[in-house]
């Protein structure tokens, strides 16, 4: 008798939680719907990470939804929710201070939009790619490997909490270009305006996809050095692609003026001079 008394006992308990997990896998399939229907309208890349947070939020706030009725089916009334939340707050407030700041500096990053997944950030010294953003932690691929933009082929994982500690660099908040720049030095008895003429055209011819989209025609500066003269051309490329595009603006350089006779790079180099010693 008495364990049909505990069956009975336990019997609304049970119904309660089989009924919390019906509706938890019902919006998770109703989520997934969603998220799939919005990727197909989502274009960019902020609009695809928008989905995914977006996507995110909705399940944090379902599972937050179902454990406070599960509070409430077990309190009986609302006091008794009020009250366990503020025993739990204490609790997890004092033994998970660092997770709790974690969790609010994610709360930032959705709702001030500050990273966006796909973007080029820099935290406590690491840069790469935002790969996810979840309640505690952002995963960045690695890039900068070797002096370079490359993508290293390793995940960091950065907790949110570091947010609150560190600066925070994202190179693509406003878009997803930044300047890159070549470094040409001619030697000083070569044609300095056909030298820049050259390099002009070359970073133009590198760079045309970019400058159809951001218009902003090609810097360039000179200055001297002991070698030569230097002349650093800067032109807004994707953050992605800034090795690559470099690589292939220095190629094209290179070829153009070999094809010249009155242009030649400076090298680091000696030359003596013997002059006849006067004999008085």
């Amino acid at each position: 008798m008495a364990f049909f008394e505990d069956l009975n006992g336990a019997f609304p308990i049970l119904r309660t939680l089989f009924f919390l997990l019906f509706i938890f896998l019902f919006f998770q399939v109703a989520f997934a719907f969603l998220r799939k229907r919005l990727n197909k309208y989502a274009k960019t890349r902020k609009q695809k990470s928008n989905v995914a947070i977006f996507s995110r939020v909705l399940n944090y706030t379902l599972i937050v939804v179902l454990v406070l009725v599960a509070i409430f089916s077990y309190s009986g009334s609302w006091t008794g929710v009020g009250v366990g939340i503020g025993l739990l707050t204490a609790v997890l407030g004092f033994a998970l201070q660092k997770p709790i700041t974690g969790i609010a500096a994610w709360f930032l990053v959705v709702s001030k939009r500050l990273v966006s997944i796909g973007d080029r950030i820099m935290i406590s010294n690491v840069k790469g790619n935002v790969k996810d953003i979840t309640l505690t932690h952002i995963l960045l691929e690695e890039v900068g490997m070797h002096g370079g933009e490359e993508v290293s082929g390793r995940i960091v994982i950065i907790p949110n909490n570091l947010l609150f500690e560190n600066n925070l660099v994202n190179y693509s908040l406003q878009d997803d270009y930044v300047m890159a720049q070549v470094s040409t030095v001619i030697n000083y008895e070569s044609d300095l305006d056909r030298a820049i003429k050259l390099i002009t055209d070359a970073v133009v011819e590198k760079t045309k996809p970019y400058i159809d989209i951001l218009r902003p025609e090609p810097q360039i500066r000179v200055s001297f050095t002991p070698d030569g003269v230097e002349i650093k051309a800067r032109a807004f490329v994707n953050f992605g692609n800034v090795n690559e595009v470099v690589s292939d603006i220095t190629k094209e350089i290179y070829y153009k003026f070999k094809k010249e006779k009155n242009v030649e790079f400076a090298y680091p180099h000696r030359e003596v001079i013997y002059k006849k010693k006067l004999m008085f």
